[in-house]
């Protein structure tokens, strides 16, 4: 590998293009090729990446001619298991956007296969890289709330945009709503408690959303608020409160830590942390400047550009991913816990679906 690390986006639709807009940004990367099935999503990754970018319709050609030290998967979440396949075929470094695989049993499979594997596999969870939540992990972690006794997650937003073909409005692609967009708040609530998942209480409907919508004439099943309650071992709870017909909330996104000695708030798009102890009456407030090129870049508070900081340091580096295939795989199993717990209205063991 050079100085300059090259890279191969394979998915080139909306994901995809913040990855290459976010890379362009990047001193020692450059993306040398883009893949992509749909012609439209083709021409998107092509007007992103600029000049001399190679251009292929198969992720496997991609993988098999082009000039390429790493790859960003950012296709339809159906396809992630069938995508890796093929990486694991190569000794490419690969970045997969979340969620790892749509069902409990493929993300087995890679994680038995990314263990193997020579290049790094990192499992593409920006949320992490937020800047109020990642200062909200370092005070936790450095005991500022005392021992963590509960954790509420908040996402009050709007609707799932639509996709190519519009493959998002249904659980059998997406692996349901509590996966596809939630595996990010069960990953930072493991993430958080650093204890262990065990049991999912969660209740959950399609009340607003894509009711009269009929792609390819059928109905789509996607849930569209839910409430999801998480037990861990050692007693710590989270709860995960997501409802997407809330659009221009103040903030899209809460997090609150609350320990025995105090607790940490984290706002978004506020871009603010709050700290509050019991045996003090003032609180403390920190806000963040966030890069405008970084948010310009991308729909994700300038997260994604800080994941590929880290990403390519631990390319460099030979390092270790900060989100392993293991943590993408549990933070699906809590998904598909919770979505099983809607559909049979009763708590799900995280040892039922084998963890």
């Amino acid at each position: 590998m050079g100085d300059v690390v090259r890279y191969g986006i394979i998915g080139t639709g909306m994901m995809g293009c913040e990855h290459i807009r976010n890379l362009a940004l990047l001193p020692g990367a450059k993306v040398t090729a883009i893949a992509d099935p749909n012609e439209e999503s083709r021409r998107w990754g092509r007007l992103a990446a600029g000049e001399g970018v190679e251009v292929y319709e198969s992720p496997r050609d991609l993988l098999e001619k082009a000039p390429v030290d790493a790859v960003v998967v950012a296709t339809p979440n159906y396809t992630h298991y069938d995508v890796l396949r093929a990486v694991f075929e190569t000794r490419k470094h690969v970045l997969i956007e979340k969620p790892l695989c749509t069902t409990v049993e493929d993300c087995f499979r890679v994680v038995d296969a990314a263990a193997k594997h020579p290049g790094m596999v990192w499992v593409g969870m920006e949320y992490r890289f937020m800047r109020p939540v990642w200062r909200l992990v370092e005070e936790v972690r450095a005991g500022a709330i005392g021992r963590l006794r509960m954790l509420a997650i908040r996402e009050h937003r709007f609707p799932f945009l639509r996709k190519v073909g519009d493959w998002n409005r249904f659980s059998r692609n997406t692996g349901g709503t509590l996966v596809e967009k939630c595996c990010h708040f069960f990953d930072l609530m493991t993430l958080l408690t650093a204890q262990r998942p065990v049991r999912v209480y969660a209740s959950g409907a399609m009340d607003v959303n894509h009711i009269d919508e009929r792609p390819g004439g059928e109905t789509p099943d996607i849930l569209d608020n839910a409430y999801a309650i998480v037990d861990y071992h050692e007693g710590a709870r989270g709860l995960l409160d997501l409802c997407m017909f809330a659009e221009n909330s103040r903030n899209e996104m809460e997090i609150v830590a609350t320990g025995d000695r105090g607790k940490a708030e984290a706002f978004l798009p506020a871009h603010e942390l709050v700290l509050t102890r019991r045996d003090r009456d003032e609180p403390t407030t920190v806000r963040f400047k966030v890069d405008p090129r970084a948010k310009e870049a991308g729909a994700h508070h300038g997260s994604t550009l800080l994941e590929h900081l880290a990403f390519l340091g631990a390319i460099r580096s030979g390092g270790r991913p900060m989100v392993s295939a293991e943590d993408g795989a549990l933070a699906v199993g809590v998904g598909a816990a919770a979505e099983q717990s809607v559909r049979e209205r009763r708590p799900v063991e995280l040892r039922e679906l084998g963890f």
